[in-house]
């Protein structure tokens, strides 16, 4: 059976000076200069060089190279001789390198990041990091296998469907062996076999099935495959599956397994301070546990593809989820080929993951088009393959908060949302509710989302009068509490995103005082520190109790009486301060409380046998440290 062997230690990396150093992958040359908003962020080639025995493997077996992601380009060479090159570095990519391998073997990989017209992404705002910031692996397989060539995926495509109370599993297996069997197996939760058929595509039926149901049961299925050659198995591959029914209705939203399931949740990108891209499986744990305490049923995983390992959690944990491709910003005529490949990696290799609903075509790609045909073009080509690829699933485009509902661009998917940051880089919340009225009124048979929303905060500004542009915590709880309440008022939203669920390295950015960052998260790029508006959203979503005091780092405040926010998903919250009762507020998940200020003042907020404290104190004059000094989010943009 086949073997797989992790190649990871004991790299050299040739840097862009040209210096040499032992590294480990994953592995970014921009952990640093990606993350600082400097003039020293480098995009261009770097050589990554290691040693290894020849792996141990029979004379009927072959041996394949796997990247799981490399960005941007990368060219392989082994023992001098050229294996291949790979476009798109997001996506998983493999050889069978058998005939090049020797006693001893030296593997040279150059990773490119550089910029030109015809890989994407090559203008958005995220840092695009060089590097092997992925696993590598050695695959040791029977020279009859199941496929391992095609477009980096599994081999195995699982279909499943719901038949009454029986599940109708369809299950399609890729080799090339002439003669070869294929014996399926599906097993539930427990390992224990629901049924068996035979064959290289096949339908199965799961009695009284067990639905993939979202977080409140996310039930998966195991599907295995067997390679049978001569009555015996070379090969056996496997995958988790889940059974579930979806649909969209544009006046009534997402529906999952037949009922309404609002879609309300965040956006993800992958990086983290000082690791870049080159992220372990520890941190996508770290990330997925905020989301889940923060009571989100849906991620956007943002602006390209991601860890296979992400969606492998979003499946165990019920996420549904928006996937897409790194086709962002701007139309490059000669990268057209490029889209279509990266999009066909993304759904062969991510084909089996229940999570995903929706394949993203592209984002803000009107910013800066020059050719609009050959992008409408380009769009309906992408669309078309999407249906071909997958006609089980919808198709999506978040569009550009400056192109309006009439453009083309936004009626070519089955469903769209937009980037909207209304009350943030223009003034006006209620715009918001105005947009959404105008956009369904004028086509209420078009399911509508909101793929992108939100504002700057840095923890260390603060502000008693908050207000747009001044990067303060407390503004951001405006804001996501106006939009929030704007979202109950238009159920029929299909999905919401918040922009985003982490803050991120944006290069071009130089705002908050901190800059190469876009810190629109709800958390820190360091996942250390959960902004105040992480528990808004903790409260409308989750179901576990709580109650927290916002401005807890708002420490010095010069009003007589300060104003302070507690959010919390109880009925009832009473705050005291030093110990006496200051109120008792029965509310919804918002309650404010007038505290006249003295001195030193310990606050306490209580709901049921929860509790948090914070200090606060009285200063004559304002502490300057909490002003936003130099630009704003409205005098640079990385646009």
């Amino acid at each position: 059976m086949r073997k797989m062997v992790n190649i990871n230690k004991d790299w050299v990396f040739t840097g862009p000076d040209g210096s040499t150093r032992p590294v480990n992958v994953p592995h970014t040359w921009n952990s640093v200069d990606g993350q600082d908003g400097g003039n020293d962020y480098w995009r261009g080639t770097c050589v990554y060089e290691k040693n290894f025995p020849r792996p141990d493997f029979a004379p009927d077996q072959r041996v394949y190279l796997e990247f799981q992601g490399v960005n941007a380009s990368a060219a392989v060479e082994l023992n001098g001789s050229e294996v291949g090159s790979h476009d798109g570095g997001y996506s998983t990519f493999r050889w069978d390198v058998t005939d090049l391998l020797q006693a001893e073997n030296r593997l040279t990989v150059r990773a490119d990041n550089s910029r030109n017209d015809r890989v994407y992404p090559q203008k958005a705002d995220f840092t695009f990091y060089g590097g092997i910031y992925r696993d590598v692996n050695l695959i040791i397989v029977n020279k009859d296998h199941f496929d391992l060539d095609y477009y980096g995926g599994p081999g195995l495509k699982i279909t499943p469907g719901v038949d009454g109370k029986d599940g109708r599993v369809r299950v399609e297996t890729f080799h090339q062996v002439s003669g070869a069997q294929v014996k399926i197996k599906l097993l539930d939760a427990e390992g224990r076999t629901v049924a068996v058929g035979t064959g290289t595509d096949i339908t199965l039926a799961v009695a009284n099935v067990h639905l993939w149901d979202g977080v409140e049961d996310p039930y998966l299925y195991t599907c295995e495959a067997e390679l049978m050659v001569d009555g015996a198995a070379v090969d056996r591959i496997s995958a988790r599956f889940g059974v579930r029914t979806f649909s969209v209705d544009p006046q009534k939203g997402f529906f999952l397994n037949g009922r309404s399931y609002p879609l309300r949740g965040v956006s993800r990108h992958q990086d983290w301070r000082g690791l870049g891209n080159a992220l372990t499986r520890e941190h996508h744990d770290a990330d997925m546990a905020m989301i889940r305490e923060m009571g989100a049923n849906t991620i956007r995983l943002a602006h390209y593809q991601h860890d296979q390992y992400f969606y492998d959690l979003c499946d165990q944990y019920g996420m549904v989820v928006w996937a897409e491709i790194p086709y962002i910003s701007e139309h490059m005529p000669n990268g057209r080929e490029n889209t279509l490949s990266q999009a066909r990696e993304l759904v062969i290799q991510n084909y089996n993951h229940p999570s995903i609903v929706v394949w993203g075509v592209s984002n803000e790609i009107t910013i800066s088009t020059k050719d609009k045909k050959d992008m409408l073009d380009n769009h309906r080509a992408l669309n078309d393959l999407y249906h071909e690829l997958d006609p089980s699933r919808l198709t999506t485009l978040a569009c550009y908060a400056m192109c309006g509902p009439f453009n083309r661009s936004a009626h070519i998917t089955d469903v769209v949302s937009w980037n909207l940051y209304l009350g943030w880089y223009v003034p006006g919340l209620f715009l918001n509710d105005l947009w959404m009225d105008f956009f369904h009124l004028r086509y209420p048979n078009r399911a509508l989302g909101y793929s992108e929303y939100g504002c700057e905060a840095m923890p260390n500004l603060h502000s008693s009068k908050p207000r747009r542009g001044d990067h303060t915590e407390e503004y951001q709880c405006v804001y996501h509490e106006y939009m929030l309440r704007c979202f109950d008022r238009h159920p029929y939203l299909w999905a919401t995103h918040v922009w985003n669920m982490f803050d991120f390295a944006a290069d071009a950015r130089d705002q908050g005082g901190e800059p190469g960052m876009n810190h629109k998260g709800l958390v820190t790029f360091d996942r250390k520190t959960r902004k105040d508006s992480f528990y808004l959203y903790k409260a409308w979503w989750s179901g576990e109790p709580f109650v927290h005091i916002c401005g807890s780092r708002y420490v010095d405040r010069s009003e007589e009486v300060a104003t302070v926010k507690v959010y919390s998903n109880q009925e009832r919250v009473a705050l005291y301060a030093n110990g006496e009762l200051v109120e008792e507020k029965t509310g919804d998940k918002v309650f404010e409380f007038q505290v006249p200020l003295e001195g030193t003042v310990e606050l306490e907020a209580e709901a049921g046998r929860f509790t948090d404290r914070c200090l606060i104190r009285r200063v004559d004059t304002p502490n300057p440290a909490y002003k936003l000094q130099g630009k704003s989010s409205n005098s640079a943009n990385w646009v």
